[in-house]
């Protein structure tokens, strides 16, 4: 007999808040970053699927091989040590799948049982799948942690890379954002403004290139910020000539480039902005940074890499 769930099947979705829903009608667990995962085990056979429906398994062997046999679908995250080491695994060449499996292991977390046996639980309330999940106790399955009031899940958003609320008595509803609610982590730094990159517009601003100092003394490109209202690009250029540094790339991969063909005109380290983010990867702000304010009384010799492992 067939698993009662089968590929294709869409994943539930969250919408973003900026905080903790409160109340006794909801489940909170901690936001992971990694690759979302739909699980499909049917005796030896397993099959993974992304958020967007593509195999998965391939890719992570490790994973696969760490499911028991049975009959069931979890809904989960697939994670390692960072997400640029899954990045990695996503490639062609067997051989080299096999070797990071091996170096830079992954893992599923499973936060979500959508079918168990013959039955089919995406009807019923999260609280009651949750508990089959645990019931069920599949060797080897990592699950999420999960709390019951916001409190207890307040640390997350200081820990973590956010929370994931979801509606205690909600059904999953496959492909639908509702019922799931998530909160990222939002954390701040100052940076020195080492460069900028034009717009796509002749005289506008695209990205400021955002640096830290290391602790021997160097200043390291760090990311970027361009979420710049189309005034500020327009008035950002003449703001920023004072500072040019004479340095420019265009045509090649720069120094600031991070391997890609972007212009880019290098500043004196004299510019200091307060940023923020919510994710940091290899030391790298990966996800883009947000200007708040211009810190004219910051000094960019305090504008150091520790800042990113708080």
């Amino acid at each position: 007999m067939p698993l009662p769930l089968s590929p294709p099947l869409s994943p539930q979705l969250a919408r973003s808040r900026t905080s903790l829903p409160e109340g006794d009608g909801w489940a909170y667990e901690p936001k992971f970053d990694g690759f979302r995962a739909l699980v499909f085990v049917d005796g030896d056979d397993v099959v993974i699927k992304s958020r967007n429906g593509k195999p998965l398994d391939r890719y992570f062997p490790e994973v696969t091989a760490s499911l028991p046999s049975g009959r069931y679908v979890l809904d989960g995250e697939i994670v390692a040590e960072t997400f640029d080491t899954l990045g990695q695994r996503i490639h062609p060449a067997k051989s080299r799948i096999e070797r990071l499996s091996v170096e830079t292991p992954a893992r599923l977390i499973a936060f979500d049982a959508l079918a168990l046996g013959d039955d089919v639980l995406v009807e019923l309330p999260y609280r009651e799948r949750r508990a089959a999940l645990e019931k069920a106790a599949l060797a080897g399955v990592e699950l999420a942690p999960v709390v019951w009031t916001a409190d207890d899940a307040r640390g997350w958003l200081d820990t973590e890379e956010g929370v994931i609320a979801k509606e205690a008595d909600a059904p999953y509803r496959p492909g639908e954002r509702v019922g799931m609610i998530k909160i990222k982590r939002v954390r701040t730094i100052d940076a020195v403004v080492l460069g900028w990159r034009p717009g796509k517009l002749e005289g506008t601003l695209g990205a400021i290139i955002l640096g830290l100092y290391e602790p021997d003394g160097r200043l390291r490109e760090v990311g970027h910020s361009s979420g710049f209202s189309a005034k500020e690009k327009r008035e950002l250029p003449a703001r920023l000539a004072p500072y040019e540094s004479g340095e420019r790339g265009s045509g090649g991969p720069s120094r600031w480039s991070a391997g890609k063909d972007l212009e880019w005109i290098g500043l004196r380290p004299e510019l200091v902005v307060e940023v923020t983010f919510d994710h940091v990867s290899d030391n790298r702000i990966r996800h883009g940074a947000k200007v708040q304010r211009w810190r004219e009384d910051k000094q960019p010799s305090e504008c150091t890499v520790e800042q990113l492992e708080h």
